[in-house]
């Protein structure tokens, strides 16, 4: 898909959304399950379950996808699609591209040891090495949009609200 492509595929969804604006508003769902053995949740996933579990330095023996990793995962392929769209959408030919998303987690806070120690995921560090002929500006603005416009990087400015219910009759 070249620029006018994706101009062409994306101008219609602009026009509607700014004729109604709340057709703009689209709702994202992810369902899973406590369903396997041990301190775990299936996810389903596009591509399958994914089965969720402690993470080595919380208690699991690795055999299980860890959150963290699952969210640096969702950041990436995020990230990813985003710089590819901007990168499309400013004309800027991307011959190969690789990404790396890093983070960290301090045990301490997850298994409540310190209270001072935060709990999540930090220092989040999302990169990609680019093979192009784009000059640094148009790298920058680049990485700019990317960060601007990547909705799960975004998403992660304000944490989840999290509800625990009975099941309705």
């Amino acid at each position: 898909m070249d620029a006018a492509e994706l101009r062409a595929a994306q101008a219609p969804l602009k026009e509607r959304y700014r004729q109604d604006p709340s057709t703009a508003r689209t709702p994202l769902t992810a369902q899973g399950r406590i369903a396997s053995p041990g301190v775990t949740f299936d996810v389903d996933q596009f591509a399958g379950v994914s089965r969720a579990g402690l993470h080595r330095a919380t208690g699991g023996d690795g055999s299980d996808a860890c959150s963290g990793d699952m969210l640096l995962e969702a950041v990436l392929a995020c990230a990813g699609v985003t710089l590819h769209s901007v990168a499309t959408a400013m004309g800027v030919e991307l011959r190969s591209v690789t990404g790396r998303a890093d983070g960290l987690f301090d045990a301490r806070g997850t298994l409540g040891i310190d209270r001072d120690v935060p709990v999540g995921v930090q220092d989040v560090a999302v990169s990609f090495v680019v093979d192009t002929d784009a000059d640094d500006g148009a790298l920058e603005r680049l990485a700019t949009s990317t960060e601007r416009y990547c909705v799960v990087g975004q998403s992660l400015a304000q944490p989840p609200r999290i509800a625990v219910k009975r099941p309705t009759s």
